[in-house]
């Protein structure tokens, strides 16, 4: 197996907090670098975060400074802690590992007033 799934989504005011969590099953999640994804209503999926497997992290400049990547490799888990949200942050979020796999359902999130 190597989809990941996706949870923690919801609705949030802007300038509130949400962590995403994008879960695994079998042995290979550690010796994976695995991405975080998002897509808004009618717009291109676009690239967010990055954790490596040595746990490197790299962030799109539009979250840069709000948004913590991190793994916790013992829980098969990635986690993507989101403060300071904005409603252009709305979208779908998506976790997937680098080079393999297929998408998920990915966990819908909202920041609206």
């Amino acid at each position: 197996q190597v989809q990941l799934v996706e949870s923690g989504g919801g609705l949030v005011q802007p300038g509130g907090s949400l962590r995403l969590s994008c879960a695994a099953s079998g042995s290979i999640f550690s010796i994976y670098n695995i991405h975080w994804y998002r897509q808004a209503p009618g717009k291109q999926r676009e690239w967010v975060a990055l954790i490596s497997s040595s746990g490197n992290t790299n962030y799109a400049d539009s979250v840069k400074g709000r948004f913590t990547i991190s793994r916790d490799n013992a829980k098969n888990t990635v986690y993507l802690q989101m403060n300071s949200l904005k409603p252009e942050d709305t979208a779908v979020y998506y976790c997937k590992y680098q080079g393999i796999g297929s998408w998920g359902q990915g966990t819908q999130v909202t920041v609206s007033s």
